[in-house]
């Protein structure tokens, strides 16, 4: 699904809606330049799976964890990690646990260290605004797609 995304307002009210119809056990990846919205898009799946604080990005700890009501979310960012191996010695094979959520920034850099999504969201830039993809790779990850409402200030072109 292709969408299009008008400001940072936006981009967290699409990561709100995917945290609110996002199931335990979920991966996503996230995928664009720095800048992109990635993390924005975070923080608005942290708020709608309920937490109440502020979300930073995990850049020098590569993951940060939450404990939610609703289960475990481990937000990722893999940009500064110098080898897919230092994945095993953080332990990041528990993370991706069938009670979690695990958000996944710059996943392309975990190489074959990370389990396979179930959903991708690449985004990039438009003209005025982020151009948004969200590829279900699986059945939980399709089904979450297809549980989106409808978004204020999220286009689906065509």
């Amino acid at each position: 699904m292709r969408l299009r995304v008008a400001g940072e307002a936006a981009m967290e009210a699409l990561g709100r809606a995917l945290g609110r119809a996002a199931r335990p056990g979920t991966v996503i990846f996230l995928h664009g330049d720095l800048g992109a919205g990635k993390t924005t898009l975070s923080r608005g799946f942290l708020r709608g799976r309920g937490h109440p604080g502020a979300v930073k990005s995990p850049t020098y700890t590569l993951v940060e964890p939450y404990a939610l009501p609703a289960g475990p979310c481990y937000h990722f960012d893999l940009y500064r990690l110098g080898d897919p191996e230092e994945l095993e010695l953080i332990g990041a094979r528990d993370y991706f646990a069938p009670d979690a959520l695990c958000l996944v920034e710059w996943p392309e850099r975990g190489g074959d260290r990370l389990p396979p999504p179930d959903v991708e969201v690449r985004i990039g830039h438009g003209d005025g605004w982020r151009e948004v993809d969200l590829l279900g790779h699986t059945p939980r990850g399709r089904a979450l797609i297809g549980r989106l409402p409808e978004i204020d200030h999220v286009q689906r072109p065509g």
